[in-house]
């Protein structure tokens, strides 16, 4: 029985937004500390920026469906259809 991987969203795009509102968090949690009304809007359009940098990053083809859909694109055996091959089997 062939095992079902899942990807659990190790992208490119995932790590890149996941970074930054890590970052913002941290700003935000300085500016919680030291009461910094400031630091805390800082932090928040810090994370807000993780946000939008992931989905864009997933949107120009970093992210985990893109990378799915890169790796059927190539045929390493024919199949039943009688496809070319690119590579060696």
């Amino acid at each position: 029985m062939e095992e079902q991987h899942e990807d659990h969203g190790h992208s490119t795009a995932a790590w890149t937004g996941v970074g930054v509102i890590l970052v913002g968090a941290a700003v935000a949690a300085v500016g919680v500390a030291i009461p910094s009304v400031l630091l805390g809007i800082i932090g928040a359009v810090i994370i807000i920026a993780g946000v939008v940098a992931g989905k864009v990053l997933s949107m120009a083809g970093y992210g985990a469906d893109a990378h799915h859909a890169q790796a059927g694109s190539s045929i390493d055996a024919p199949d039943e259809a009688g496809a070319q091959t690119l590579g060696k089997s």
